[in-house]
């Protein structure tokens, strides 16, 4: 056994913190050893471990942990495909590469069955040695972070957005757990519905301030004549109806983090006053003249280019930097389809269980083949509500197509019998009255208007841009009441 050790960055995060790559090579030819020992110690960042005995080298395994094996096929003893199951028993983040002389179809195919990273033949060229290797530290790495984050959101209820292995999925999960322990400020960018409150409250829950409470502020759903006394709070006297002295979320949140949701919906007012509170980590009360300092965590997010907003003049360039310290984009859920199975089923279960529906066991599937075909404009909130639908009006043990109502978003609640509203336990229950009551309250403010959607957030109390948004939940269009 020979190992050849390099000074690089960290390689690995959180407890286990590991100096660099670490690399075990295993072949009975110790000629081919010496080869990929030297080509792989020139690379900075490595650890190289070698065996010509793959019965010392799965020894090695256990002792080491290696993160990357390279495995001859053909060996005495034990082959590589033994070595290959040992180490995905050891650990299923332990990436192998299978090389042999004797390359067959029938072996690669086993090999990838039982989970190596790749298989080559011999020879091979130094660059596709070095491409290899690459990809599986990368992937290595992508494993490990994901283990990483999921150890550290064992007391968090992991949510429906986190659901899936897609390549996005997969590198969103590392990028929150690279983040997560910094106090950087960062901005979650995507589509409504991909899950960006979700994201902020799982960087909140792995990061060091996880033992207070995050805040969340709706910069879209407060009025503008509001949200300041919201922020900051207010004292007695400082305006009409302000009663008594109120502490704002900025005080709540010291100490802790705040989630600007939709923050380029906030007025251009107060975006400088938000950036104040950011650079000089102090504000004053509505009203008041004492100064109060705070530490805070800041994590924004928006579905709108805050860039082009910024060339129209609707949002100050100077915000949006101390805001996009770490960008995180979330793609949409067309971009990442292989994960709508694993959304699906998690959906079934849920509202399976929430409705009372426990007969239903799965989805037909023609309509799965549906879901895989939609274009999914409301990404997983849309996903969510169509199963939820599904489940509801479901006559037997299986979600079919005509079940699903694909397109109408607002079927499933404004189909149920008070019956079967009063069948539901309290809470779901109460969250279709809620919606309901949502949908006809805001038809009836734009009836009244005639479809002016700027006059019925005046009349309701909300943005124009909130009730946009409550109107593409309820499945409600401003055209449809205009005379």
């Amino acid at each position: 056994m020979k190992e050849n050790t390099r000074t690089t960055a960290g390689f690995m995060l959180g407890d286990n913190i590991q100096e660099k790559a670490k690399i075990l090579i295993v072949d009975d030819e110790k000629d081919m050893l010496v080869l990929l020992d030297r080509m792989l110690s020139s690379r900075s960042g490595l650890s190289v471990l070698t065996s010509d005995d793959p019965v010392e080298a799965i020894r090695m395994i256990d002792e080491q942990n290696p993160d990357l094996i390279i495995t001859d096929l053909k060996m005495p003893n034990l082959s590589g495909m033994d070595v290959l199951e040992h180490a995905r028993k050891k650990s299923g983040s332990t990436a192998v590469i299978i090389m042999t002389a004797y390359g067959t179809i029938e072996s690669a195919v086993e090999a990838t069955r039982k989970g190596a990273f790749d298989y080559i033949t011999k020879p091979f060229r130094k660059d596709r040695i070095y491409r290899i290797v690459d990809q599986a530290l990368r992937w290595r790495r992508l494993e490990f972070e994901n283990l990483y984050l999921r150890k550290k959101l064992n007391q968090w209820p992991s949510g429906p957005f986190m659901i899936g292995n897609s390549q996005p999925l997969r590198e969103l999960m590392a990028r929150i757990a690279q983040v997560a322990e910094t106090s950087a400020t960062i901005l979650i960018t995507g589509e409504s519905g991909t899950g960006k409150e979700l994201v902020a409250r799982a960087i909140h829950a792995c990061s060091d301030r996880r033992d207070r409470e995050m805040i969340t502020i709706n910069c879209s759903a407060i009025p503008e004549n509001l949200i300041e006394s919201e922020l900051f709070g207010h004292v007695r006297g400082s305006f009409t109806g302000a009663f008594k002295d109120k502490k704002g979320l900025a005080e709540e949140a010291s100490g802790s983090t705040l989630f600007l949701d939709e923050i380029g919906d906030l007025d251009p007012s107060m975006q400088v006053k938000l950036l104040r509170l950011i650079q000089e980590g102090e504000y004053k009360a509505v009203g008041g003249n004492k100064t109060y300092r705070v530490d805070i965590r800041y994590i924004a997010a928006t579905h709108q280019n805050l860039k082009e907003m910024i060339s129209t003049g609707e949002f100050r360039e100077d915000l949006f930097y101390r805001l996009n310290v770490i960008n995180i984009f979330l793609c949409p859920l067309r971009e990442r389809k292989e994960d709508i199975p694993l959304l699906v089923d998690h959906f079934l279960k849920k509202y399976s269980v929430l409705h009372g529906r426990g007969h239903i066991k799965k989805i037909s599937r023609e309509a799965m083949d549906q879901l895989m075909d939609w274009s999914w404009p409301g990404n997983v909130r849309e996903l969510e509500n169509v199963i939820e639908r599904g489940v509801i009006l479901a006559s037997d043990e299986v979600v079919t197509l005509d079940d699903l109502s694909m397109g109408q978003d607002s079927g499933a609640f404004n189909d149920m019998t008070h019956s079967d509203i009063f069948d539901m336990p309290f809470k779901d229950a109460r969250e279709v009255i809620i919606k309901r009551f949502q949908a006809d309250y805001i038809a009836r403010s734009l009836e009244k208007y005639q479809g002016n959607i700027s006059r019925a957030a005046g009349e309701i109390g909300v943005k124009r841009q909130y009730l946009h948004r409550l109107m593409k939940e309820a499945g409600i269009s401003g055209k449809e009441f205009k005379s």
